[in-house]
């Protein structure tokens, strides 16, 4: 199994911006993984998201895309 790993900056945790913008690059890796037939690989739930319904809009992004996503707890 080929993995990328994605990380979001602890900066942007809990601040008030837009889902489209605070998770631009998790959409450009679910983009990324999809066109190399890589899963995905975090290392905590709040990387996807800080509230309930941010993470739903992740996971939402992910659906269908034929990429997994693997939770690491470090």
């Amino acid at each position: 199994m080929k993995v990328i790993a994605y990380a979001r900056s602890e900066e942007t945790r809990g601040a008030n911006i837009p889902y489209k913008e605070k998770f631009h690059s998790f959409r450009v890796t679910i983009e990324n993984a999809r066109a190399n037939s890589h899963d995905i690989i975090i290392a905590e739930p709040w990387v996807i998201g800080d509230t309930y319904e941010e993470i739903t809009e992740s996971l939402s992004r992910l659906a269908g895309t034929g990429v997994g996503l693997h939770i690491v707890k470090s």
